[in-house]
């Protein structure tokens, strides 16, 4: 089954022309509503973003940066224990007083997280099995949950293509279901008739995400990266100085090999249209959208060390975050 964005920019690069479809029964693969994603709720608890990650975690390899972990408050400063490590002796202090000090500290007692879910008109696209902005919506609740449920307090942003709605990081679930509310109905609007709109700039979103984590915060970008605007790269290598930052983008198989002989007819679940890359000019436009935006985030992956766990619109989520997180095994290794 294929689906497709009728009414955005990807439209106007690739000449599809739109026809009336009958009106069919809301398909989760399109839209998701607020139960659909506290239904993850469960499965989210497989999940582990702790910094400790197993060997085959996208976010323990020897290419992308290790998590920071939970930073550690300054307890007292007392003498030294047989018992104490070595390690902790303050010799400032030691010279001092001519007895050996250490100096204690205790681990803070959560790593705040800052998801970001785009949920712009360019994420409303699907050839396969769902829509990047279905995609999208399921990461951002299974990492939330997943998130809570190790005692961390998490806070998220939504982008749509008129707004960029903020919360805070916190430690609760009535904070929590607000913030799903927010994606479900960002998602909802998601539409062929939606009114036309500029798209944000990852400028605005990125400018919110630095006003919220200043410092020593997990930040999930997941996204399809469109529109990086003139101060993105700026923004985003301030953030990765003092957080920990990962880059979710979310593709559709289309994006990676754009056939050459395709002609197929596409719906939103209300409106069909015909997508034909027999034309030169959309089979370029398309191949050259999609080798753009991966060459952004492949710099921004060597340059800052950025850590890329890549989600298909082609699967279940679920399963490709526990591969990336290496609770799985890679889907090439698994028993036929």
């Amino acid at each position: 089954m294929f689906h497709f964005q009728i009414r955005n920019r990807n439209r106007s690069r690739a000449g599809v022309a739109t026809v009336a479809a009958p009106e069919t029964a809301k398909d989760p693969r399109i839209h998701v509503d607020l139960a659909h994603l506290q239904s993850l709720e469960g499965p989210a608890q497989t999940l582990n973003l702790l910094p400790r990650q197993p060997a085959r975690s996208v976010l323990a390899g020897r290419h992308s940066s290790h998590l920071r972990g939970r930073g550690l408050n300054f307890e007292e400063l007392r003498e030294y224990w047989p018992s104490d490590d070595v390690r902790a002796i303050d010799w400032k202090v030691t010279a001092r007083t001519g007895e050996p000090h250490v100096r204690v500290y205790t681990e803070e007692r959560d790593r705040p997280a800052l998801i970001v879910v785009d949920q712009r008109m360019s994420m409303f696209f699907g050839t396969r099995h769902a829509m990047k902005s279905v995609t999208a919506a399921e990461a951002a609740t299974l990492a939330a949950f997943a998130i809570l449920d190790q005692d961390d307090r998490v806070g998220g942003i939504v982008v749509t293509d008129t707004a960029v709605i903020s919360q805070r990081p916190k430690r609760n679930r009535r904070a929590l279901t607000r913030f799903l509310a927010e994606i479900a109905d960002a998602n909802q609007t998601l539409h062929a008739d939606a009114p036309v709109a500029e798209p944000t700039s990852l400028d605005k979103v990125l400018q919110a995400v630095a006003n919220i984590a200043r410092r020593d915060h997990l930040v999930l970008l997941i996204s399809d990266f469109d529109v990086v605007g003139p101060a993105s790269e700026r923004l985003l290598s301030g953030i990765a100085r003092h957080n920990d930052v990962i880059l979710v983008p979310v593709v559709d198989p289309s994006g990676e090999t754009v056939p050459p002989d395709l002609v197929s007819a596409i719906s939103d679940g209300d409106r069909q249209a015909t997508l034909d890359t027999r034309s030169s000019d959309t089979a370029n436009a398309l191949g050259q959208f999609n080798r753009k935006r991966r060459a952004i985030i492949d710099r921004w992956h060597k340059r800052y060390g950025l850590p890329v766990a890549q989600l298909s619109t082609a699967e279940d989520t679920l399963p490709q975050m526990q591969r990336l997180l290496g609770i799985a095994p890679p889907a090439n290794s698994r028993e036929r």
